[in-house]
């Protein structure tokens, strides 16, 4: 078998969530609303990453549900399992398999100089050497699908430009094997702040925390309260702007630009008459609410028969695993492994 014939006909896009503390507002407009609105162009891949979540510390139960409830959110969201492959990633084993070929071949100081782990390294007193590694798991992740495109955001290029690295490097050694996958930063989609801290990005690691970020599952009363509490600042103007001293006030317009893809301009009319902050911080929640709300009562469909939900993963996971087993045979062939004759 030709190493290349692993590789697919038709662009191939891959990307994947960590199964921690649900799908927020951010990873909403920022991105799976436009894997929806995509899904046909391409080959879509899309993952529930289990397997990097456990780089940090996670609750067993807590982690089996997440991961059951991401896939649901994903369908709930507009993804279409007859149209995309939806999968967990330890369902699928080339995903370990391939990290430690890749891990092999990647050398120490690489992985020193990732940014992520520096910045979680520090917070913790003992560092796993999963932290450290991870990237070569996610490189496995994007190599083993020949990925065209990875659409991430500005935080994660350095994964992707790593895996181009690892991959031209496997390749000046073994031969053409593995294709050398494109960072796609999403030239449409909204970038959300934190309500409690609107000049830090939303973010699954501080989902958590009260009045941080807007879970897809929140029910009304909850979004309410969190954009009540949303910081602002002493002033009244509601208008778009760069100032940081304005940042609150612009991410709620942000939201509300996104959620009702109106031009600035008209979103800033629709506050010409408000009282204040008060006014629209309860406009903004209002439209959330009525966009989440088919989100939310989908889910609560899918999660209420679990075996149809398995059945997606198990379908996902074959999908997955027919391409991914051919480019690992591929590694292990320019590797000179030694296989058994099937």
């Amino acid at each position: 078998m030709s190493p290349t014939s692993t590789f697919p006909a038709k662009r191939r896009v891959l990307s994947g969530i960590q199964p921690t503390a649900g799908i927020h507002l951010g990873n909403y407009l920022g991105a799976i609303r436009r894997w929806v609105e995509r899904q046909h162009e391409k080959e879509n891949l899309f993952c529930v990453v289990d397997l990097h979540a456990l780089t940090m510390p996670q609750d067993p139960a807590a982690l089996r549900a997440n991961t059951q409830e991401l896939i649901a959110l994903y369908i709930a969201c507009g993804l279409d399992p007859e149209v995309c492959t939806l999968f967990v990633q330890s369902h699928v084993r080339a995903h370990v398999e391939a990290g430690w070929l890749l891990t092999c071949e990647t050398p120490l100081g690489w992985l020193n100089k990732m940014t992520q782990f520096k910045d979680k390294s520090q917070k913790q007193e003992s560092v796993g050497t999963g932290l450290l590694v991870y990237p070569v798991l996610m490189a496995a992740d994007i190599l083993i699908y020949s990925a065209d495109e990875v659409p991430v955001g500005e935080d994660q290029k350095q994964h992707v430009e790593l895996t181009r690295n690892i991959a031209e490097k496997f390749n000046r050694r073994f031969g053409e094997v593995l294709k050398v996958p494109q960072p796609v930063i999403p030239e449409v989609g909204a970038r959300i702040m934190g309500l409690d801290n609107p000049l830090a990005k939303m973010s699954k690691s501080s989902a958590s925390s009260p009045g941080h970020a807007i879970l897809l599952t929140d029910t009304p009363d909850t979004i309410m309260k969190s954009f009540k509490r949303a910081v602002t600042d002493s002033g009244g103007e509601i208008r778009f702007s760069d100032d940081p001293a304005k940042a609150g006030v612009d991410n709620l317009l942000s939201i509300y630009k996104a959620i009702t893809g109106k031009a600035k301009e008209e979103c800033e009319r629709d506050f010409a008459g408000a009282r204040g902050y008060g006014d629209l911080k309860v406009g903004v929640a209002e439209v959330v609410i009525a966009a989440l709300a088919p989100i939310r009562e989908r889910f609560a469909q899918i999660m209420g028969d679990r075996g149809a939900l398995d059945a997606v993963m198990q379908r996902g996971a074959e999908k997955a695993s027919a391409i991914a087993d051919r480019t690992v045979g591929a590694m292990k062939d320019a590797m000179g492994l030694y296989r058994l004759p099937l």
